[in-house]
């Protein structure tokens, strides 16, 4: 009596100790979590390939006399052309841009052949690596530069972009974070029917969300580990949508245990040893997944692998232990109105998931060919996608910077008006700069700094910006210009291109391997976890489709982020197969239990089709959250990765993979134990059943 006293004090004690532990651990990282946006970097160099020239000129522009130069280009431009008021305004504003700030050449003003406009380049060194003292001179620029009476005065240039872009950057964390929170909250709300249960599981991600800017800020600080606006956010992202899926599984199993186990400290410990492996190996697959994109050589792509995965992993840390000890604390009555009484029978209604589990059941060979003809039908809209998105197309509203782009491509479409930056060793730069003046393409080419051992040249092209004939001159530098690095503004954006191509053969099979990996361990079968990963491959190619049937005929996008392959990819493929996990682990339970494989599949889809297509709800949901952001490579990721885990959910999950399970019976298992034992059951399929009330 006295041991069993003990027993139960014991257990009472450990969902505090749980807690004081999270309370601790927020305590010390509080701190750290605080600072994560003052180490966020949102430069060119924290995007671009790390191998590339355009990488290698930003990294030797640091370190000439001065650091790195913000450049920009101040544009007049009047309608009816320009008047010598308007000429004489704009030498004022530009000599008293040079007084106000040192510039490293004195500006002179290009009149375009139609005198409607008159751009004046701008650069200084003054600002160098510091992103808030270069956002404070273009705000300066700005404030001097002004026009009246019809007159327009925009600045752009690739210091103005840089500048536009940080603000859109540094403005997503609040409208984010509370966006997804609403989104998260409503849905909690509408699945649990509860006005007390959705806080707890929000509570958490939100804490879990906290914890995860903390380590972030710890690794780099550690390790070096990049931060950009891009990363955070879709850490925030994963932490809230991936946690509340783990939540909304465990919730789940939680509430049929209390139906028949009394005390709630045992109900959870039944619980979480039933879904805790599939929760694990979820979320082992996605941050393996992520982890993956360590070896991609785009520096915003590999820093965002240890940010996703971080996310993951504190969104499991806080589900599987903070999660659990304040559902013990709170006891039966979070649950409120819907009480899961101990030894009670709930009440039932029919079941949706029983009857789509039927239909693919009659019929597995049709449902599965014709849901394949569909998948491979909407995959073919990727061909539709629109080509690579210029810097210019970047934002859903037009900044400044943008505007005076468009003015500049209208007014001077006879060359180039931002430079290409070349870098060449200092004892080579004049023979370098003869050549660069010499080669096809080129306007003019001057020689600017020089130091350790390098010397930056600054070549016009003779073509519009990110033009065909702008690119085709800058690879004609670079084949010709041997021993010299090529970069500049229109260069990163080819580079970014080329080396998503690279990233997408070397990641991809990466995170092929490493998701089966963990399936074949998690189910001790091969031919389960091919059916997984063709799966969700097949439902990426889908979404890319729907992506490009809307983008461009629908939406109006002039362009796709080149990274829009890839990073669907990683996230579609390891989120996806978290769904083909939770079923797959409960057919593989149901199987254990001597039930024949194709009712397995069957009862599986109908005790975890509402959970699963919850879960797949609220993760859509939080992408979708992505498509209201200011930023267009923002708005077609989360845009695609939203629609293919719908797909995923409510056709690839519940008809493809139940049916191919249903067609190949115990063959699904093979070549583990269970594909060879003897059917237990009758063989027969079941009969449409109901599901409880609130069993999500």
């Amino acid at each position: 009596m006295g041991a069993a006293t003990t027993t139960v004090r014991g257990r009472r004690a450990v969902p505090w100790l749980v807690l004081g532990l999270w309370i601790a651990v927020l305590a010390l990282t509080s701190p750290f979590a605080s600072k994560l946006a003052d180490v966020q970097r949102d430069r060119a160099v924290d995007y671009l390939p790390a191998s590339a020239d355009s990488t290698q000129v930003a990294k030797i522009q640091d370190r000439l006399p001065g650091g790195e130069t913000t450049r920009m280009v101040v544009v007049y431009h009047r309608d009816g052309g320009l008047t010598a008021a308007d000429r004489a305004t704009a030498a004022d504003q530009i000599g008293e841009i040079a007084d106000a700030h040192p510039l490293t050449v004195r500006p002179e003003g290009v009149p375009s052949k139609d005198g409607t406009t008159l751009m004046y380049p701008v650069a200084s060194t003054e600002p160098g690596t510091d992103e808030e003292k270069r956002d404070q001179l273009v705000g300066d620029v700005r404030d001097i530069a002004q026009g009246e009476d019809g007159l327009s005065v925009d600045v752009g240039g690739e210091g103005a972009l840089a500048t536009d872009a940080s603000e859109v950057y540094n403005s997503l964390d609040g409208p984010l974070l509370y966006t997804t929170a609403a989104v998260v909250a409503l849905l909690l709300i509408l699945i649990y029917r509860s006005p007390f249960l959705w806080l707890v599981p929000l509570a958490v991600a939100g804490i879990a969300d906290y914890l995860s800017m903390g380590v972030a800020y710890g690794l780099n600080q550690g390790f070096g580990t990049s931060v950009s606006g891009q990363s955070s956010g879709i850490m925030t992202i994963l932490v809230f949508g991936a946690g509340t899926d783990y939540a909304l599984l465990l919730v789940s199993r939680y509430r049929e245990e209390l139906r028949r186990v009394e005390r709630p400290y045992d109900a959870m410990a039944a619980a979480l040893k039933g879904c805790g492996p599939a929760v694990l190996a979820s979320s082992g697959t996605v941050a393996a997944g992520l982890f993956c994109l360590l070896a991609a050589d785009l520096n915003s792509s590999r820093g965002m692998g240890p940010l996703g995965t971080v996310g993951i992993l504190c969104a499991l840390a806080a589900m599987m232990t903070l999660l659990p000890a304040i559902l013990v604390l709170l006891g039966r009555r979070v649950f409120w109105p819907l009480v899961p009484r101990y030894d009670s029978t709930p009440k039932v209604r029919r079941s949706l998931f029983a009857a789509m589990g039927s239909s693919a059941g009659r019929r597995p060979l049709t449902v599965l060919a014709g849901g394949a003809v569909l998948l491979g039908a909407l995959a073919l809209g990727a061909l539709n996608l629109p080509g690579s998105l210029k810097q210019e197309d970047s934002f859903t509203s037009k900044p400044e910077a943008v505007a005076a782009l468009e003015t500049l491509g209208k007014a001077y479409p006879e060359r180039g008006t931002q430079p290409i930056s070349v870098i060449a060793p200092t004892d080579r730069a004049d023979a370098v700069l003869a050549e660069a003046r010499d080669t096809p393409g080129v306007d003019s080419a001057t020689r600017g700094r020089s130091g350790d051992g390098w010397t930056e040249l600054s070549v016009i092209a003779g073509s519009a910006p990110q033009s065909a004939g702008e690119t085709a001159t800058i690879k004609e530098l670079r084949d010709r210009l041997d021993g010299s690095y090529v970069g500049g503004p229109s260069a990163q954006q080819l580079d970014m291109k080329d080396t998503n191509a690279r990233d997408r053969l070397v990641v991809v099979p990466l995170v092929l391997a490493s998701v089966l990996l963990i399936l074949m361990a998690l189910l001790r079968s091969v031919v389960a976890p091919l059916i997984l990963v063709a799966a969700v491959v097949a439902v990426w190619g889908a979404a890319l489709g729907i992506g490009g049937l809307v983008f461009g005929p629908v939406f109006g996008f002039e362009g796709t982020d080149p990274g829009l392959g890839l990073l669907s990819f990683v996230f579609l493929v390891a989120l996806g197969v978290d769904y083909g996990i939770f079923l797959m682990h409960r057919m593989r339970e149901e199987s254990l239990k001597g039930t024949e494989p194709a009712q397995a599949a069957l009862i599986a889809l109908r005790t975890t089709g509402g959970v699963i297509a919850s879960a797949g709800l609220v993760l859509a949901a939080t992408f979708a959250v992505l498509t209201s952001m200011p930023m267009l490579q923002l708005v077609e990721l989360g845009f695609v990765i939203a629609v293919g885990v719908l797909l995923d959910t409510f056709l690839v999950r519940t008809y493809l993979v139940t049916s191919a399970s249903v067609a190949l019976r115990r063959k699904v298992w093979w070549p583990g134990a269970l594909s060879k034992d003897p059917a237990a059951g009758s063989g027969e399929l079941p009969e449409p059943v109901t599901e409880t009330v609130g069993a999500r």
